[in-house]
């Protein structure tokens, strides 16, 4: 389906925000610093999600999870375990039993986000202009900024689609 505005093509547009508070989205999604890699990726998988701040016991940010940490992460596991990670079917037992070739071996991965996140959490305050946000994210040319109280705790988001959805037509 395409949809068509019926702005002009010199209309300017204006930011209808005027502080961090206005742009952003509340109570983000976050994961535990303590969390598995596996459940850093079902939960940006489940809500599809690039990244997600990892959050302390305080609910403060510690840093980001990317996808791209994720795959960084995966593939550094495969190169390390070279052939290793590898069974030869002879080897597939369990209790003194073969296994049939229907088994699947997987090892787990017990490496926590903390291990593997991104340590930089680029973040803003709720009276932060809004202006200064957008300023700020091109600077970082970063597609997104968290929103913390003054005791650092995290309660909002703001992504760049964030700032389009507060940019109305001059008029």
């Amino acid at each position: 389906m395409v949809t068509t505005t019926n702005i002009a093509a010199g209309a300017r547009l204006t930011l209808w925000a005027e502080t961090a508070a206005d742009l952003m989205m509340p109570n983000p999604m976050s994961i535990r610093g303590n969390a598995t890699v596996r459940e850093a990726t079902e939960v940006l998988t489940d809500h599809g999600f690039s990244a997600a701040p990892v959050i302390d016991d305080a609910g403060r940010p510690l840093g980001v999870i990317s996808r791209g940490d994720i795959v960084l992460h995966d593939r550094e596991k495969s190169a390390s375990l070279g052939a290793a990670g590898y069974y030869e079917q002879a080897d597939l037992t369990t209790h003194g039993e073969r296994l049939g070739s229907g088994f699947h071996v997987q090892a787990m991965d017990g490496t926590l986000v903390r291990d593997i996140m991104t340590p930089a959490v680029f973040s803003v305050g709720l009276a932060t202009p809004a202006g200064k946000v957008v300023a700020q994210m091109l600077a970082l040319k970063v597609h997104r900024l968290y929103v913390v109280e003054r005791d650092g705790t995290l309660v909002g988001v703001i992504s760049a689609l964030d700032v389009l959805r507060h940019l109305q037509p001059e008029g």
